[in-house]
């Protein structure tokens, strides 16, 4: 199984990860020019080598019309909306798997903003992470993630800095709001070294890559990517991306559980209803006895790390319980795979090698079949 595993022992930024993992392809040298094919507006990435500390590796510098964010962001670039960002992703000539996450790295960004700041999404500026730059740094780490295509993608537990920053908001203390909320479900940490390591598009796009985060798994590795960063901390500012084979694929997931004895089953199987909906892995509810001996429900669902906030608050809002038991846990998965197939009734989904039930029962309801009669005739 191939293994992607970020060391982010030093946070983790939006040009940090590019470098990184542009080092991991066959032809390191040509990214930056599919980078600048894009036809970002005034946008122009370049590849350098670069050292930390001892420690040698890539750096990928952004320049915005002539100039980059070190020297000058807020005469380089005016702030922007979720709105007018998504317009520029769309317009780009990437695959479509690219524009999809990339507009969901920004989407996480602008749901943190919105929380952090308490202003509705569509009304948040990206005052650090809008600019033109920001783009292509997100733009470019989905770009690369669809070449290598990891089965599995794994990241250390995230190193937030310490002391303050400054920002569009004035002097704040490590981590800025938006980090915090990006981060809240996920192992982070304060250290002694002073500023923010971890931007707010670092956060982003582990969020939306890694499938969990914890020490490096036992693998094979086969190239290692090294991604200098251009601020000064005092020691190795790098993030290291190594990629190779590992065993079974593992990944993080959040169990959220709670029992109540005054609801009906009706009321729990709409709950566990909305809960799937809004995309929990799985919702289930089972018989248990509570205090006194009361027949009750158990409540267990199954969550993303990303996801466990906003299914937590459906829980209060969809049960009568009043508090929520959560544990972190690592789960074993198989590899899935998913297909489509032309039968004598129409085209069906597949998974894992096997018909979807949705298309099964649909095409049974259609002809007043049972599902056995459908299965033996799309084999």
């Amino acid at each position: 199984m191939k293994t992607l595993y970020l060391d982010c022992s030093m946070g983790a930024s939006g040009d940090m990860l590019m470098a990184s993992l542009s080092q991991l392809l066959d032809d390191p040298a040509s990214f930056a020019g599919e980078l600048n094919a894009l036809g970002i507006p005034g946008v122009h990435a370049s590849v350098s080598s670069a050292e930390s500390y001892g420690v040698k590796g890539c750096h990928i510098t952004v320049r915005v019309n002539g100039v980059d964010e070190e020297e000058g962001h807020d005469h380089a670039h005016s702030h922007s909306t979720l709105g007018s960002i998504s317009d520029i992703i769309l317009s780009l000539p990437v695959s479509e798997k690219v524009k999809i996450n990339a507009l969901a790295v920004y989407r996480l960004i602008a749901d943190a903003e919105s929380a952090a700041h308490s202003v509705p999404v569509e009304q948040v500026h990206f005052h650090e992470v809008g600019a033109l730059d920001a783009v292509a740094d997100v733009t470019g780490v989905c770009m690369l993630m669809e070449k290598l295509a990891p089965d599995s993608v794994r990241s250390s537990p995230l190193n937030l800095g310490g002391g303050t920053v400054r920002c569009a908001h004035g002097v704040l203390p490590v981590p800025a709001p938006a980090v915090a909320a990006l981060t809240a479900s996920l192992p982070c940490y304060l250290s002694d070294t002073a500023g923010e390591l971890l931007t707010p598009t670092g956060a982003a796009l582990l969020l939306r890559f890694a499938d969990s985060f914890g020490d490096m798994p036992e693998m094979t590795v086969e190239k290692v990517g090294i991604g200098i960063g251009s601020r000064d901390f005092g020691r190795p500012n790098c993030l290291r991306a190594s990629l190779g084979s590992s065993g079974m694929l593992t990944d993080s997931i959040v169990e959220l559980s709670c029992g109540m004895d005054d609801m009906t089953g009706e009321e729990m199987g709409f709950a566990a209803e909305r809960l799937m909906d809004a995309g929990a892995l799985d919702a289930y509810y089972t018989s248990i006895y509570m205090k006194k001996n009361r027949p009750a429900y158990m409540l267990t669902v199954l969550s993303r790390p990303s996801d466990c906030e906003k299914l937590a608050q459906l829980i209060f809002r969809h049960t009568t319980t009043l508090g929520i038991r959560r544990k972190n846990c690592e789960r074993y998965v198989l590899e899935r795979s998913f297909a489509e197939k032309d039968t004598a009734y129409g085209r069906i989904h597949i998974k894992n090698g096997k018909p979807e039930y949705e298309d099964v029962a649909r095409i049974a309801r259609e002809n007043g079949m049972s599902l056995f009669e459908i299965k033996r005739g799309i084999k």
